[in-house]
């Protein structure tokens, strides 16, 4: 079983999943990363996606997992827990982070085993793109720890996360990665898309572009690498190299419908968040005068929460709230 938990629900996380949510893609992906022995033992054929996140074209998600299973050539499973990583800077901690969320994979695994005497392994994977040049956080959790000496470095847990660092790769390393239109141009984008080198490079991957367009959803897959683009990187420099790349793909009439509606979009796109940004604090304002305790979890839930109708749920039943669970859905009662 594979699983991709995205670590921050931002619009580089929405573009990596949509993008490797597909299990040709994830594939590519792991098959790019894992070593030899591994690639060769996985049966790539039996990958799949169960039910969990799923996420548009516009580049929203409407659950929060992505999960896919997959088995060894010899009929066992084989259990790949996969982040993609997304921050701005380097997380020190990551090594920590991981090791936690594999032990919470492995106990699910026995809750729903329980006849089972063994785990099934667990490979952990990030994928990193930050800003801040290459990944430089401990990799092995054994790291992390203050030892007196190195002897010691045996009576603590030893455990190691494999690494996928797009910022440390070469541009035609990238392009020369085995993997569908997609996949290859997602390293790209997700490599360059928040480096001043973007609007240069643009142009030298109209070809790819094009290869994309020519797949059987290509339109789709060209509307969202070219809104998450002007998402994350919209300056002027960017528009122009993006509005010559789509001409050299599509029609100049489908061209300017896709760059118009961008531009449509961010203005929409801003009015929404200050509406529910607004509404969202209202809701903590009124909690707090009601003296009703919001926990972390739930604050930044009801801050980050972007559904309009949710919030006028919540804001009308905070009114009168003496609990938390009388407000947010979900909770016990």
């Amino acid at each position: 079983m594979l699983e991709a938990r995205l670590a921050m629900p931002g619009p580089h996380d929405l573009f990596a999943r949509y993008t490797f949510g597909h299990p040709e893609r994830a594939a590519a992906e792991l098959r790019t990363v894992l070593p030899a022995h591994v690639v060769s033992e996985v049966d790539w054929t039996s990958l799949r996606r169960e039910p969990g996140s799923v996420v548009d074209p516009e580049l929203r998600e409407t659950e929060s997992d992505l999960l896919f299973t997959a088995r060894l050539r010899t009929g066992q499973p084989l259990l790949l827990y996969v982040l993609l990583e997304h921050q701005s800077s380097v997380d020190r901690w990551m090594a920590l982070r991981m090791l936690r969320y594999v032990v919470r994979q492995v106990e699910r695994w026995r809750t729903e085993h329980p006849e089972s005497s063994r785990l099934p392994v667990i490979i952990p994977l990030v994928m990193y793109h930050g800003v801040d040049g290459a990944w430089t956080a401990p990799r092995r959790v054994e790291e992390l720890f203050e030892l007196p000496g190195e002897q010691w470095r045996t009576l603590v847990p030893r455990f190691e996360y494999l690494l996928d660092d797009l910022t440390a790769e070469r541009e035609e390393a990238l392009r020369a990665r085995s993997g569908p239109p997609l996949a290859r141009l997602a390293w790209l984008v997700l490599r360059y898309g928040r480096t001043p080198e973007l609007a240069r490079k643009l142009p030298d991957w109209t070809a790819l572009f094009a290869q994309v367009h020519a797949d059987a959803e290509g339109a789709e897959h060209l509307v969202v690498v070219i809104r998450y683009l002007l998402w994350v990187e919209g300056d002027a420099a960017v528009h122009t190299a993006a509005r010559r790349v789509l001409h050299s793909v599509l029609d100049g009439q489908r061209a300017e419908e896709l760059m118009g509606s961008w531009a449509e979009e961010m203005i929409e796109r801003g009015v929404r968040k200050g509406l529910t940004l607004g509404r969202a604090e209202y809701i903590l304002r009124i909690l707090t005068a009601r003296g009703v305790q919001v926990d972390e979890a739930a604050r930044q839930r009801i801050l980050t929460c972007t559904d309009l109708a949710t919030l006028d749920r919540w804001f009308d039943r905070s009114l009168n709230a003496t609990s938390l669970s009388e407000v947010l859905d979900g909770l016990a009662q």
